[in-house]
């Protein structure tokens, strides 16, 4: 018996829950003792796409993604659950049921709703116990952690290099496809990441929020500001 959640057979109710009968697992945890299930992280890997899970029932709901047992028949996509499938395709319906009660902007889910609300609220209940740095969603601070672990769990499978989040590995893909999708539509010029689109059009609307604080010039670039401060202020002495 599981001693933290009082599960008697463990595979009976994975079986159960995931309405498989049979399924091969690869695990690096003690089977044996169901209840470092919930203390062990990731510990349970997909033998299709080496993704890994804290638990069997995340990887028995993550396997219907590659047996296609919940796909969209609008897109195609394959999802983990009925559930996973019910909102996903609110993509295609533009369904959007949740609404925020402050602004008025309109979600999905739920929970991307009161993630939503934290931006008013100010909430971040989750802290980093290493720095203290606070955050809005769970995810948000894993990734933060690897800051202080130095995990790059996300290798690029043409240099290998390593990166620490999938978003910067899909950005550093494009280096190699030599893809650009954001593209300004004042002059074409297109940019393999959108921050980088943020800042060419500062070019184009005059924007300046990057301002000196000795002397109050403004910048579209905080790159120029730093310049600007070890050109014309580095010897000077502030009041």
């Amino acid at each position: 018996m599981c001693t933290i959640c009082h599960v008697q057979d463990l595979l009976y109710f994975v079986m159960h829950y995931t309405g498989e009968s049979s399924f091969e697992v690869k695990s690096e945890a003690d089977s044996s003792d169901p209840s470092r299930l919930h203390t062990l992280e990731n510990q349970y890997i997909c033998t299709q796409c080496e993704k890994r899970f804290s638990s069997q029932i995340g990887l028995f709901q993550h396997m219907n993604i590659h047996r296609g047992k919940y796909k969209c028949t609008e897109c195609g996509k394959c999802c983990h659950s009925k559930s996973n499938l019910a909102v996903h395709r609110r993509i295609h319906s533009g369904e959007k049921p949740f609404e925020c009660t402050v602004c008025g902007k309109r979600f999905t889910q739920s929970s991307i709703l009161i993630y939503h609300s934290r931006i008013h609220s100010g909430e971040k209940p989750h802290k980093c116990h290493v720095c203290g740095k606070a955050f809005i969603q769970r995810g948000t601070l894993k990734i933060h952690m690897r800051v202080h672990t130095g995990e790059k769990p996300y290798k690029c499978s043409v240099c290998t290099k390593a990166f620490s989040d999938g978003g910067s590995l899909n950005h550093h893909m494009r280096v190699h496809t030599g893809e650009k999708p954001y593209k300004c539509h004042v002059c074409n010029k297109a940019f393999t990441v959108s921050g980088s689109l943020k800042s060419h059009m500062r070019i184009h609307t005059g924007e300046k929020p990057y301002k000196c604080s000795v002397c109050n010039i403004s910048f579209s670039f905080s790159s120029t500001l730093q310049e600007h401060k070890l050109s014309v202020h580095i010897n000077n002495e502030v009041d």
